[in-house]
């Protein structure tokens, strides 16, 4: 019973594997994203820079402003390297670890972008924070 059981998740591990390399989630060379969440702008300011990490590298650190009253949980950033041309040459995707609360700031940090003429950050996605009703 232990070896079918064991075989089952073995298999449905390597289905899953191959159906999840398979789907063309990376995007394609060339392709520019900036969110998928339409209007953060509304909703959040971000003020940041990009340093020197190593020869090759930099890394892009600031704030995400919350402008409004609700909390954003699982906040995450996409900073963008670009060249002189405007094309992609880099993207990288940083969690705001304990997302922002409302009219707050948070720290982020994304490493290892490769050293580009100009870079881009925005808003990638957030869950708005509902607390349960008040059951008075």
């Amino acid at each position: 019973m232990k070896a079918i059981r064991a075989g089952l998740l073995i298999g449905l591990i390597l289905t899953m594997s191959v159906a999840c390399a398979s789907t063309g989630a990376a995007p394609s060379p060339g392709t520019t994203y900036t969110t998928l969440m339409a209007g953060w702008e509304h909703h959040f300011r971000i003020d940041w820079t990009a340093a020197d990490q190593s020869p090759g590298a930099r890394t892009v650190s600031g704030y995400v402003y919350n402008q409004n009253g609700e909390f954003a949980t699982h906040l995450r950033v996409l900073a963008q390297a670009f060249d002189s041309t405007g094309a992609v040459v880099g993207q990288r995707i940083g969690y705001v670890p304990g997302g922002v609360g409302g009219f707050g700031r948070a720290y982020f940090v994304v490493p290892n972008l490769p050293v580009a003429d100009n870079y881009r950050v925005s808003v990638w996605d957030y869950t708005w924070f509902q607390a349960p009703r008040d059951p008075r």
